[in-house]
Protein backbone atom coordinates (compact mmCIF):
# COMPACT_ATOMS: atom_id res chain seq x y z
CA UNK A 1 0.00 0.00 0.00
CA UNK A 2 1.17 4.03 -0.17
CA UNK A 3 3.60 4.40 2.58
CA UNK A 4 1.92 6.38 5.28
CA UNK A 5 4.95 7.59 6.11
CA UNK A 6 5.72 9.83 3.73
CA UNK A 7 3.56 13.32 4.95
CA UNK A 8 1.52 14.97 2.60
CA UNK A 9 2.43 18.20 0.56
CA UNK A 10 0.42 21.33 2.72
CA UNK A 11 -1.81 23.65 0.31
CA UNK A 12 -3.12 26.70 0.90
CA UNK A 13 -6.31 26.81 2.62
CA UNK A 14 -8.29 29.83 0.05
CA UNK A 15 -7.70 33.40 1.03
CA UNK A 16 -6.17 32.39 4.44
CA UNK A 17 -2.65 32.16 5.34
CA UNK A 18 -3.30 28.72 6.64
CA UNK A 19 -1.35 25.78 4.89
CA UNK A 20 -3.32 22.63 5.61
CA UNK A 21 -3.16 18.45 4.47
CA UNK A 22 -4.76 18.27 1.58
CA UNK A 23 -7.42 15.89 3.43
CA UNK A 24 -8.69 16.52 7.67
CA UNK A 25 -10.24 14.36 9.66
CA UNK A 26 -14.26 14.71 9.91
CA UNK A 27 -15.31 14.04 13.27
CA UNK A 28 -18.95 13.73 13.38
CA UNK A 29 -18.52 10.37 14.36
CA UNK A 30 -17.57 11.08 17.82
CA UNK A 31 -20.78 12.68 19.05
CA UNK A 32 -20.80 10.02 21.27
CA UNK A 33 -24.11 8.84 19.58
CA UNK A 34 -26.15 11.99 21.90
CA UNK A 35 -28.51 14.03 20.28
CA UNK A 36 -30.73 13.54 16.93
CA UNK A 37 -27.34 14.16 15.11
CA UNK A 38 -25.08 12.51 16.74
CA UNK A 39 -27.34 9.64 16.89
CA UNK A 40 -26.35 8.76 13.65
CA UNK A 41 -23.07 7.17 14.66
CA UNK A 42 -22.40 4.30 17.64
CA UNK A 43 -20.42 5.93 20.66
CA UNK A 44 -16.75 5.21 20.39
CA UNK A 45 -14.31 4.50 23.35
CA UNK A 46 -12.20 7.22 24.41
CA UNK A 47 -9.12 5.00 23.79
CA UNK A 48 -10.22 4.30 20.04
CA UNK A 49 -11.00 7.71 19.45
CA UNK A 50 -7.14 9.22 20.74
CA UNK A 51 -5.81 6.25 18.63
CA UNK A 52 -7.28 7.51 15.78
CA UNK A 53 -6.26 10.99 16.10
CA UNK A 54 -2.76 10.01 16.92
CA UNK A 55 -2.85 7.60 13.85
CA UNK A 56 -4.24 10.78 11.42
CA UNK A 57 -1.70 13.43 12.88
CA UNK A 58 1.16 10.92 12.37
CA UNK A 59 0.02 10.52 8.83
CA UNK A 60 0.64 14.39 8.30
CA UNK A 61 -3.05 15.49 8.50
CA UNK A 62 -3.30 18.77 10.41
CA UNK A 63 -6.61 19.80 10.75
CA UNK A 64 -9.74 18.40 12.28
CA UNK A 65 -13.54 19.13 11.43
CA UNK A 66 -16.05 19.48 14.28
CA UNK A 67 -19.31 21.37 15.51
CA UNK A 68 -21.78 22.44 17.81
CA UNK A 69 -24.44 20.08 16.70
CA UNK A 70 -22.02 16.87 16.90
CA UNK A 71 -23.46 15.49 20.07
CA UNK A 72 -23.87 19.21 21.87
CA UNK A 73 -20.26 19.54 21.58
CA UNK A 74 -19.22 15.85 22.67
CA UNK A 75 -17.71 15.83 19.56
CA UNK A 76 -15.34 19.08 20.13
CA UNK A 77 -14.76 18.19 23.68
CA UNK A 78 -13.49 14.78 23.03
CA UNK A 79 -11.15 15.59 19.82
CA UNK A 80 -9.63 18.39 22.16
CA UNK A 81 -8.59 15.56 24.50
CA UNK A 82 -7.32 13.40 22.34
CA UNK A 83 -5.26 16.72 20.60
CA UNK A 84 -3.70 16.82 24.33
CA UNK A 85 -3.23 13.17 24.57
CA UNK A 86 -1.06 13.47 21.42
CA UNK A 87 1.54 15.63 23.11
CA UNK A 88 4.32 17.18 20.40
CA UNK A 89 2.38 15.36 17.38
CA UNK A 90 -0.32 17.87 17.65
CA UNK A 91 1.58 20.96 17.51
CA UNK A 92 0.67 23.62 15.26
CA UNK A 93 -2.68 21.62 14.71
CA UNK A 94 -5.60 23.81 12.96
CA UNK A 95 -9.45 23.24 14.33
CA UNK A 96 -12.93 23.90 12.27
CA UNK A 97 -15.86 23.64 13.88
CA UNK A 98 -19.61 25.18 13.30
CA UNK A 99 -22.60 26.99 14.61
CA UNK A 100 -26.05 25.41 14.44
CA UNK A 101 -28.21 28.45 12.90
CA UNK A 102 -31.49 26.23 12.51
CA UNK A 103 -34.47 28.09 14.83
CA UNK A 104 -31.76 30.28 15.57
CA UNK A 105 -31.16 33.79 14.89
CA UNK A 106 -27.36 35.58 14.25
CA UNK A 107 -27.57 37.05 17.96
CA UNK A 108 -27.01 33.84 18.82
CA UNK A 109 -23.53 33.30 17.60
CA UNK A 110 -21.55 35.54 20.01
CA UNK A 111 -23.94 33.89 23.31
CA UNK A 112 -22.50 30.22 22.33
CA UNK A 113 -19.02 30.65 21.18
CA UNK A 114 -17.42 30.85 24.97
CA UNK A 115 -18.88 27.64 24.98
CA UNK A 116 -17.42 26.26 21.91
CA UNK A 117 -14.18 27.75 23.07
CA UNK A 118 -14.78 25.87 26.28
CA UNK A 119 -15.49 22.38 24.43
CA UNK A 120 -11.78 22.81 22.71
CA UNK A 121 -10.45 23.16 25.92
CA UNK A 122 -7.62 25.73 24.84
CA UNK A 123 -7.56 24.80 21.36
CA UNK A 124 -8.33 28.01 19.26
CA UNK A 125 -10.96 27.79 16.47
CA UNK A 126 -8.90 28.22 13.14
CA UNK A 127 -12.12 28.32 11.22
CA UNK A 128 -15.59 29.15 12.34
CA UNK A 129 -18.58 27.57 9.86
CA UNK A 130 -22.32 28.59 9.61
CA UNK A 131 -23.26 25.29 9.60
CA UNK A 132 -26.69 25.29 7.34
CA UNK A 133 -27.98 28.05 5.55
CA UNK A 134 -31.30 28.23 6.82
CA UNK A 135 -32.12 30.39 10.34
CA UNK A 136 -33.88 33.87 11.66
CA UNK A 137 -31.58 36.04 10.38
CA UNK A 138 -29.95 37.11 7.24
CA UNK A 139 -26.65 35.95 5.92
CA UNK A 140 -25.15 39.66 6.38
CA UNK A 141 -26.68 39.60 9.73
CA UNK A 142 -24.30 36.13 10.50
CA UNK A 143 -21.37 37.52 8.78
CA UNK A 144 -21.34 40.34 10.86
CA UNK A 145 -21.43 38.79 13.64
CA UNK A 146 -18.59 36.21 12.70
CA UNK A 147 -16.60 39.45 11.55
CA UNK A 148 -17.30 40.90 15.57
CA UNK A 149 -15.79 37.48 16.76
CA UNK A 150 -12.78 37.88 14.38
CA UNK A 151 -12.17 41.03 15.92
CA UNK A 152 -12.52 39.61 19.46
CA UNK A 153 -9.27 37.41 18.40
CA UNK A 154 -11.97 34.42 19.49
CA UNK A 155 -11.65 32.74 15.62
CA UNK A 156 -9.07 33.09 13.33
CA UNK A 157 -11.29 32.85 9.94
CA UNK A 158 -14.79 32.69 8.85
CA UNK A 159 -16.41 29.96 6.86
CA UNK A 160 -20.01 28.51 5.97
CA UNK A 161 -21.26 25.12 4.58
CA UNK A 162 -23.91 23.78 2.52
CA UNK A 163 -24.07 27.75 1.15
CA UNK A 164 -25.22 27.77 -2.91
CA UNK A 165 -23.33 30.19 -4.75
CA UNK A 166 -25.54 33.47 -4.50
CA UNK A 167 -25.17 33.44 -0.62
CA UNK A 168 -21.07 32.65 -0.70
CA UNK A 169 -21.27 36.17 -3.12
CA UNK A 170 -23.44 37.63 -0.26
CA UNK A 171 -20.84 36.23 3.09
CA UNK A 172 -17.77 37.35 1.16
CA UNK A 173 -19.40 40.61 0.36
CA UNK A 174 -20.14 41.61 3.88
CA UNK A 175 -17.29 39.93 5.59
CA UNK A 176 -14.91 42.23 2.60
CA UNK A 177 -17.00 45.57 4.65
CA UNK A 178 -14.70 44.48 7.94
CA UNK A 179 -11.53 43.88 5.91
CA UNK A 180 -11.86 39.85 5.81
CA UNK A 181 -12.92 37.27 3.44
CA UNK A 182 -14.87 34.11 3.09
CA UNK A 183 -12.35 31.38 3.21
CA UNK A 184 -14.65 27.99 2.67
CA UNK A 185 -17.80 26.94 1.68
CA UNK A 186 -18.37 22.72 3.27
CA UNK A 187 -20.20 21.49 0.57
CA UNK A 188 -21.61 17.58 0.05
CA UNK A 189 -19.30 16.30 -2.71
CA UNK A 190 -17.93 12.80 -3.97
CA UNK A 191 -17.27 11.12 -7.32
CA UNK A 192 -21.20 9.87 -6.97
CA UNK A 193 -22.86 13.68 -6.29
CA UNK A 194 -20.93 16.18 -8.29
CA UNK A 195 -24.00 19.11 -8.29
CA UNK A 196 -21.39 21.94 -6.89
CA UNK A 197 -19.76 21.24 -10.60
CA UNK A 198 -23.06 22.29 -12.48
CA UNK A 199 -24.77 24.72 -10.01
CA UNK A 200 -22.43 27.57 -9.99
CA UNK A 201 -20.92 26.60 -6.04
CA UNK A 202 -17.63 25.45 -7.82
CA UNK A 203 -16.98 28.32 -10.03
CA UNK A 204 -18.05 30.62 -7.48
CA UNK A 205 -15.47 28.90 -5.01
CA UNK A 206 -12.77 29.54 -7.81
CA UNK A 207 -13.90 33.12 -8.60
CA UNK A 208 -13.73 34.21 -4.96
CA UNK A 209 -10.70 32.37 -4.00
CA UNK A 210 -12.64 30.09 -1.55
CA UNK A 211 -11.64 26.85 -0.49
CA UNK A 212 -14.34 23.90 -0.88
CA UNK A 213 -14.22 20.92 2.04
CA UNK A 214 -16.10 17.98 0.52
CA UNK A 215 -18.13 16.19 3.17
CA UNK A 216 -19.11 12.77 2.57
CA UNK A 217 -16.21 11.94 -0.17
CA UNK A 218 -17.03 8.25 -0.03
CA UNK A 219 -20.49 8.47 -0.29
CA UNK A 220 -21.04 7.13 3.26
CA UNK A 221 -18.52 4.42 2.66
CA UNK A 222 -20.11 3.28 -0.58
CA UNK A 223 -17.33 3.70 -3.31
CA UNK A 224 -15.56 1.58 -0.50
CA UNK A 225 -16.96 -0.89 -2.91
CA UNK A 226 -17.93 -3.32 -0.06
CA UNK A 227 -21.68 -2.62 -0.06
CA UNK A 228 -21.26 -3.90 -3.84
CA UNK A 229 -19.13 -7.08 -2.96
CA UNK A 230 -21.36 -8.21 0.20
CA UNK A 231 -24.87 -6.34 0.34
CA UNK A 232 -25.27 -8.23 3.51
CA UNK A 233 -23.33 -5.47 5.45
CA UNK A 234 -25.81 -2.53 4.87
CA UNK A 235 -28.31 -4.95 6.93
CA UNK A 236 -25.35 -4.54 9.42
CA UNK A 237 -25.21 -0.64 9.16
CA UNK A 238 -25.66 1.21 12.24
CA UNK A 239 -28.28 4.36 12.64
CA UNK A 240 -30.08 5.44 9.19
CA UNK A 241 -27.60 5.63 6.92
CA UNK A 242 -28.48 2.21 5.31
CA UNK A 243 -31.75 3.83 4.03
CA UNK A 244 -29.83 6.54 2.01
CA UNK A 245 -30.97 6.23 -1.57
CA UNK A 246 -26.86 4.63 -2.52
CA UNK A 247 -27.75 1.65 -0.56
CA UNK A 248 -30.53 0.34 -2.58
CA UNK A 249 -29.90 -1.98 -4.78
CA UNK A 250 -30.98 0.02 -7.81
CA UNK A 251 -28.01 2.51 -7.09
CA UNK A 252 -25.66 -0.45 -6.04
CA UNK A 253 -26.14 -1.99 -9.82
CA UNK A 254 -25.78 1.59 -11.51
CA UNK A 255 -22.40 2.37 -9.78
CA UNK A 256 -21.25 -0.87 -10.07
CA UNK A 257 -18.86 0.32 -12.69
CA UNK A 258 -17.39 3.09 -10.87
CA UNK A 259 -16.24 0.40 -8.20
CA UNK A 260 -14.75 -1.62 -11.20
CA UNK A 261 -12.29 1.16 -12.28
CA UNK A 262 -11.87 2.23 -8.32
CA UNK A 263 -10.52 -1.29 -7.80
CA UNK A 264 -8.54 -1.53 -10.74
CA UNK A 265 -6.55 1.14 -10.29
CA UNK A 266 -5.77 0.38 -6.73
CA UNK A 267 -4.29 -2.68 -7.91
CA UNK A 268 -2.16 -0.85 -10.47
CA UNK A 269 -1.39 1.62 -6.92
CA UNK A 270 -1.00 -1.42 -4.43
CA UNK A 271 -3.72 0.75 -2.93
CA UNK A 272 -7.90 0.20 -1.74
CA UNK A 273 -10.68 1.47 -3.85
CA UNK A 274 -11.32 3.78 -0.58
CA UNK A 275 -7.73 5.48 -1.76
CA UNK A 276 -8.48 6.02 -5.26
CA UNK A 277 -11.44 7.87 -4.55
CA UNK A 278 -10.08 10.15 -1.80
CA UNK A 279 -7.37 10.63 -4.63
CA UNK A 280 -9.45 11.44 -7.06
CA UNK A 281 -11.39 14.27 -4.69
CA UNK A 282 -8.82 15.80 -3.58
CA UNK A 283 -6.81 16.51 -7.40
CA UNK A 284 -9.93 16.65 -9.94
CA UNK A 285 -9.76 20.44 -9.71
CA UNK A 286 -6.36 21.44 -8.69
CA UNK A 287 -5.71 22.46 -5.25
CA UNK A 288 -9.11 24.14 -4.52
CA UNK A 289 -11.07 21.10 -2.98
CA UNK A 290 -10.20 19.70 0.62
CA UNK A 291 -11.77 16.88 2.30
CA UNK A 292 -12.69 15.42 5.42
CA UNK A 293 -13.25 12.06 5.31
CA UNK A 294 -13.98 10.39 9.17
CA UNK A 295 -13.08 7.20 10.80
CA UNK A 296 -14.63 5.52 13.25
CA UNK A 297 -12.27 2.52 13.27
CA UNK A 298 -8.33 2.43 13.47
CA UNK A 299 -8.17 1.03 9.80
CA UNK A 300 -10.11 3.97 8.44
CA UNK A 301 -7.39 6.30 9.81
CA UNK A 302 -4.82 4.65 8.40
CA UNK A 303 -6.34 4.65 4.49
CA UNK A 304 -7.21 7.71 5.43
CA UNK A 305 -3.51 9.49 5.56
CA UNK A 306 -2.34 6.44 2.89
CA UNK A 307 -4.55 7.99 0.31
CA UNK A 308 -2.63 11.33 0.74
CA UNK A 309 0.75 9.38 -0.07
CA UNK A 310 0.46 8.89 -4.25
CA UNK A 311 -0.87 11.32 -7.07
CA UNK A 312 -3.41 9.73 -10.03
CA UNK A 313 -2.36 11.12 -13.33
CA UNK A 314 -4.20 13.30 -15.25
CA UNK A 315 -5.36 10.36 -17.28
CA UNK A 316 -6.43 8.29 -14.47
CA UNK A 317 -8.34 10.85 -13.13
CA UNK A 318 -10.12 12.18 -15.87
CA UNK A 319 -11.17 8.77 -16.72
CA UNK A 320 -12.43 8.72 -13.08
CA UNK A 321 -14.85 11.56 -14.02
CA UNK A 322 -15.78 10.45 -17.10
CA UNK A 323 -17.08 7.06 -15.42
CA UNK A 324 -18.54 9.06 -12.11
CA UNK A 325 -20.48 10.98 -14.76
CA UNK A 326 -22.65 8.84 -16.10
CA UNK A 327 -23.16 6.77 -12.81
CA UNK A 328 -23.60 9.70 -10.19
CA UNK A 329 -26.85 8.97 -8.21
CA UNK A 330 -29.65 11.42 -9.16
CA UNK A 331 -30.73 13.92 -6.02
Amino acid sequence: MPDERSKPELRKFGTTDMLLSPLGLGCWQFSQARGLVGGFWPKLDHSLVQDIVRVSLEGGINWFDTAEIYGGGESEQILAESLHASGSLAEGVHIATKWWPILRTAGNIPLTIDERLRRLGGYPIDLYMVHQPFSFSSVGSEMRQMAKLAEQGKIRNVGVSNFNAKRMKEADRVLREHGLRLASNQMKYSMLDRRIESDGVLDTAQELGVAIIAYSPLEQGILSGKFHANPELIRQTPGPRRLMKGFKSASLERTKPLIDVLERLAKQYNASATQIALNWTIHAHGDSIFAIPGASKLHHAQENVRAMAFRLTDEEIGELSEVSARVALKK
